[in-house]
């Protein structure tokens, strides 16, 4: 259709444009145009009169059903039903062909519990990987996160007060459930949290312990008490996260350790420094910044010689792409994160000229109740995210009889609301429309998808045609039709806006749309015993399909009954 527009445009005007469609209102058309506009000042003519001369040009070989104009020059397409069909079955362009992406999230650090953030970073996280998956990528799922530093030492400090001394062996009285084990970690930690801030001789000897957990790498110390307890919980959290991502039902990330990218950041910011591309200052090695550019000066080293959040950074990029050689890598944090991670990609790329272009910081805003409350990881008191989770379960509990649904259910509801928002901005997590059979929610969209598969079975159980050919696709469109595929025709469309752009919330707006057009082509026309019983059960087969392949990129189950 572009073509056609540009050969109509070269042909009467010798004039070589490039065109933009549009999806007008579906009384106006099925596409539209304002080329003419465009082209008025150009071509010195009223834009009306232009559009006149290219809608008829475009008429001529009946290639469209109807090509009208409309107000001061938009031309509006509508394109024959059998057209439409074929839309509704193309597949979404391949965008990231043969592409090598590494995307990195989710992020939890050992030694802590997931809490919201981690649930929203896992899940969206996940759905992108999806997204460039169906784009063509080739995916490499990274997390990236802390097993030393400060946070471990207040942790185990707390651990050894818990255990009453260095004593690895009542770890074996801790619960064997990876979800128990992972909260009695996190009491451990706020212990220690706690005793740095309130008790200057536990700040000492958690500071101490700091450089000690190190030296269990340095050293590989494997056999000490302390070095024991240290590598048994590690190994605990890590036990915990695949657990975790096991119960979300999302793929497993590898995750890359700080206690493996801090050797390899402290390589390249040594070398860095030697080049001047660093400097000294106080004893601590620091990236100076630049305010031209909107850069803050950021420490690499710290002046006890240990390595910073910044030099750990630069170690899992230089690992990652060692591992993948990525052609793009794509980094999912908050929105906290987003001047820091300027600077560690402006000091990436000054290190490495190569991957100038080459990374993308996505960032998400805040998870939020229905009450503006912020879902908060003070001290304390974590929002956990299990504990959302099991929130969830529980509302579901009271809209579906069926036990075997709930888990589904429920996480459908978490996994839509994530996804319906842009990134960028707060998520409002508002329980009685997050778990709802009405609006737009993910509890509603699968009972749709149900409710569709309900009506091909009483087709199948009542009709004498059997298999295949009851679910065949539609041939034609009749009149009463056209709406219901006119937006099927539209999803590979929102696909690739939602691959190009990596925003799932097109998909979420389109599904919600697609479910509310069947509802009125349903209540307007009888499927199941009516004479054409079996041409409307393509239609149903049709919609109910590209429901549960959007719900599918979602990450979410379409039950078949519910």
């Amino acid at each position: 259709m572009k073509q056609a527009i540009q050969d109509a445009v070269k042909k009467l005007f010798d004039l070589n444009v490039e065109v933009t469609l549009t999806r007008p209102e579906p009384e106006f058309g099925d596409y539209a145009t304002n080329i003419a506009m465009q082209l008025a000042k150009q071509i010195g003519d009223n834009p009306r009169k232009i559009a006149e001369r290219i809608a008829e040009e475009l008429s001529l070989e009946g290639k469209y059903e109807a090509v009208e104009v409309a107000g001061p020059g938009f031309i509006n397409i509508r394109l024959h039903g059998a057209d439409l069909l074929v839309l509704a079955r193309q597949e979404p362009y391949a965008a990231y062909k043969d592409k090598k992406v590494v995307l990195e999230y989710s992020c939890p650090n050992a030694f802590k519990e997931l809490h919201t953030g981690h649930l929203y970073q896992t899940i969206f996280g996940d759905i992108l990987a999806r997204l460039l998956l169906i784009g063509g990528a080739k995916v490499q799922r990274t997390s990236f996160g802390g097993d030393v530093g400060l946070h471990v030492a207040k942790c185990l400090w707390g651990m050894v007060q818990e255990l009453g001394g260095e004593n690895p062996s009542e770890l074996a009285k801790v619960s064997k459930d990876s979800f128990e084990r992972a909260r009695w970690i996190s009491q451990c930690y706020v212990i220690g949290a706690k005793a740095y801030e309130d008790d200057e001789v536990a700040k000492h000897e958690i500071d101490e312990l700091n450089k000690t957990i190190y030296g269990f790498h340095d050293h590989k110390d494997e056999t000490s008490p302390l070095a024991q307890m240290y590598w048994a919980t590690r190994q605990w959290s890590y036990d915990y996260f695949d657990a975790f991502y096991d119960a979300i039902k999302v793929d497993h990330m590898r995750q890359y350790p700080e206690s493996a990218t801090a050797p390899v950041g402290m390589e390249v910011v040594k070398a860095e420094l030697e080049k001047g591309n660093l400097k000294e200052s106080d004893g601590a090695v620091v990236f100076e910044g630049d305010e031209s550019k909107h850069l803050h000066t950021r420490v690499f080293i710290t002046s006890q010689g240990l390595p910073t959040y910044e030099t750990k950074d630069i170690g899992v990029i230089w690992q990652e792409k060692a591992d993948y050689n990525f052609d793009h890598r794509y980094l999912i944090t908050g929105n906290d994160q987003k001047e820091y991670m300027r600077v560690v990609f402006a000091a990436a790329e000054m290190f490495r000229p190569e991957l100038a272009g080459s990374m993308t910081h996505l960032t998400n805003g805040t998870v939020r109740f229905g009450d503006g409350k912020k879902m908060s990881s003070r001290l304390g008191n974590v929002s956990r995210a299990v504990e959302v989770i099991d929130i969830v379960r529980e509302k579901v509990r009271t809209l579906v009889d069926d036990e075997s649904l709930v888990e589904d259910v429920a996480l459908g509801a978490i996994k839509y609301v994530f996804a319906k928002y842009k990134l960028g901005g707060d998520i409002a997590f508002d329980m009685e429309e997050t778990v709802s059979l009405t609006g737009n929610s993910g509890p509603y969209l699968q009972y749709a998808h149900a409710r569709a598969r309900n009506i091909l079975a009483k087709i199948a159980d009542n009709s004498s045609v059997k298999g295949e050919t009851l679910y065949a696709r539609p041939t034609e469109v009749r009149a009463e039709d056209r709406a219901l595929v006119r937006k099927l025709s539209e999803y590979h469309e929102i696909m690739d806006i939602a691959i190009r752009q990596l925003e799932p919330h097109h998909i979420c707006n389109y599904l919600f749309e697609l479910a509310q057009e069947f509802n009125r082509y349903y209540e307007r026309n009888q499927v199941v015993g009516n004479e054409h019983e079996l041409h409307r059960a393509s239609l149903v087969a049709m919609y109910a399909d590209t429901l549960r392949a959007g719900l599918m990129i979602l990450g979410i189950t379409a039950p078949e009954k519910m």
